[in-house]
């Protein structure tokens, strides 16, 4: 299964590009998704995980905070940090 993901501002800058199509045999959370960019990242930046973690996510246009979420195929996860000190 594909998943599209696309980062925006400091999640963007932190992972070192601005999407991803990731590759899945399983079911995939979130989560699942997010632990994976973290590894990957093309970027050392050690702040990466702490903008991850405040991050909020819209999966096929609907919002969701819930990490748990499970993904299906040809679902796009749009990863969105805080903004405007928020």
């Amino acid at each position: 299964m594909e998943i599209d993901v696309r980062y925006f501002a400091a999640a963007a800058a932190g992972v070192g590009r601005a999407t991803d199509r990731l590759e899945y045999e399983a079911p995939v959370t979130i989560g699942g998704v997010l632990d994976d960019v973290e590894r990957s990242a093309a970027t050392s930046d050690s702040r990466l995980g702490t903008v991850l973690g405040r991050c909020s996510f819209i999966v096929n246009g609907v919002t969701t905070r819930d990490r748990d979420r499970q993904l299906a195929d040809g679902d796009q996860l749009d990863v969105l940090p805080p903004f405007a000190g928020g």
